[in-house]
């Protein structure tokens, strides 16, 4: 426990943030006295919030919360520039941090690993996590994802020599538009791939681009990059000269599947078997197993961890299986994503019929200029089905998509579109599940469609 944190106050605006309300857990854990507003919270952060007494009594912004006795505000990317809590802060000349400005104070003086990237970020994050706790290491970390054998997804504590950083492209609070992930300066930064994403704030590919660019370039004398040189863009910035800089290059980790169960092929440990799959999967396989490396963890004992992964929360989990049937959920939602998740299941089990179901969700997934990147992201399906709500779409205030704008884009004329998640649920049930598996893609709920029910419905 840091000195006299008994007497620290923090106040927390929008706390039902994913890493926000974690890190208001981890700081009332450490002994500080933590407050918090927001309008809107989500579970899980409702019952977690419950269980640690932080969450608001109710929601709204209340400036009577921000008094002078206050070490720090910390604000949450959700907030507006006008929240009336930051103003009162502002005028009472309080310190305002954005959440990655707070985690790089708190880690200064410890050596730094960011993971970046438009996929896997979370995925490689949780490896690293699974193979320094495997092998008992003491370290901080943030996470963007639920992680078994974690209680929580922040640790900040005084003794840990080093931090890994799930390092995300997005801007970092209302008030600052640079991305999350230039505010760390790491020592060691992992990039796993550039796919366009978050048209919203990029609305180009080059504006895109040029923040892992930027994050590259940022890595001090005796620093490395790690990076996916399969990915012809990000290995022109990967090999970039850089004065003491380190490029450390990989690709797809050696593997083959047997019967449903995925193998990675070593020449010192043999065969080791492993819970997750797909070539994307491998390539996170190969970009963490660098940066144990570089945190000394040998070949042997990083093996004999990974052989445990069960992945990150909502990354290709299994909701449920049978003899002939698997029923995987999976956080996809850009076309990146969509594409590697579908072809990994239909690569594992390529004798089952899969059904490939995609919520169009976030800001630029249901834009009409992004719309196109989806071109063909599907086509590793048998039955491919697209789901999104038009209300949605309005509340965005976006140019409404029609069935056939979406069919377009896919480039998929047998495309199954659905805007009612009942309708879906219907079609999904009147499905031939003889030797055949389920993907559903999202970072929604379907229209907060029963997914156990589903399950059960399938599964009989």
């Amino acid at each position: 426990m840091s000195q006299n944190s008994q007497s620290r106050k923090i106040h927390f605006i929008s706390i039902g943030g994913s890493v926000m309300h974690n890190l208001a857990i981890e700081l009332q854990q450490k002994g500080f006295t933590i407050t918090g507003s927001d309008d809107e919270i989500y579970e899980p952060s409702v019952s977690r919030l419950k269980k640690h007494g932080l969450l608001p009594d109710e929601m709204g912004w209340f400036p009577e919360k921000v008094t002078t006795d206050l070490e720090a505000v910390i604000l949450g990317m959700h907030a507006r520039e006008d929240n009336p809590e930051l103003k009162k802060a502002q005028e009472l000349g309080i310190k305002v941090y954005s959440y990655p400005e707070y985690i790089f104070e708190q880690s200064e003086d410890k050596q730094r690993v960011v993971i970046a990237g438009s996929h896997g970020k979370t995925t490689i994050t949780s490896m690293v996590l699974h193979v320094l706790n495997f092998n008992k290491r003491v370290f901080n970390y943030l996470v963007g994802a639920q992680i078994e054998g974690f209680e929580n997804m922040v640790k900040l504590s005084d003794e840990a020599p080093v931090i890994v950083i799930e390092g995300d492209e997005y801007f970092t609070s209302p008030l600052d538009k640079t991305p999350k992930f230039m505010h760390y300066q790491p020592h060691i930064a992992l990039i796993s791939g550039i796919a366009w994403d978050h048209f919203n704030v990029f609305p180009t590919w080059e504006s895109y681009v040029k923040q892992f660019e930027l994050l590259a370039d940022s890595i001090p004398k005796a620093g490395a990059i790690i990076f996916d040189q399969t990915d012809d863009m990000l290995d022109v910035i990967g090999q970039k000269e850089r004065p003491d800089v380190v490029s450390v290059p990989y690709e797809a980790h050696p593997y083959k599947i047997e019967d449903g169960k995925t193998l990675l092929i070593t020449a010192e440990q043999g065969e080791v078997p492993v819970l997750v799959f797909g070539e994307h999967n491998m390539k996170n396989i190969s970009g963490a197993k660098e940066v144990c490396e570089r945190l000394g963890i040998i070949d042997e004992n990083f093996y004999a961890a990974i052989q445990t992964f069960k992945g990150a929360s909502k990354r290709m989990e299994l909701l449920g299986s049978n003899d002939e049937i698997n029923i995987y959920r999976d956080f996809a939602h850009a076309p990146s994503k969509v594409e590697a998740t579908t072809s990994a299941v239909k690569a594992q089990f390529p004798d089952r019929t899969l059904v490939a179901v995609a919520e169009l969700h976030t800001f630029s997934s249901l834009n009409k200029t992004f719309l196109k990147q989806y071109r063909r992201k599907l086509n590793a399906a048998d039955v491919a089905v697209v789901y999104y709500n038009p209300l949605t779409v309005e509340h965005k205030r976006l140019e409404p998509i029609s069935e056939s704008d979406i069919r377009e884009a896919f480039k998929r004329e047998d495309l199954n579109v659905f805007t009612d998640s009942n309708e879906m649920l219907n079609f999904l049930k009147n499905q031939d599940w003889n030797q055949a598996n389920l993907l559903l893609m999202s970072s929604g709920t379907f229209g907060d469609l029963n997914l156990k029910g589903l399950v059960d419905e399938v599964i009989k």
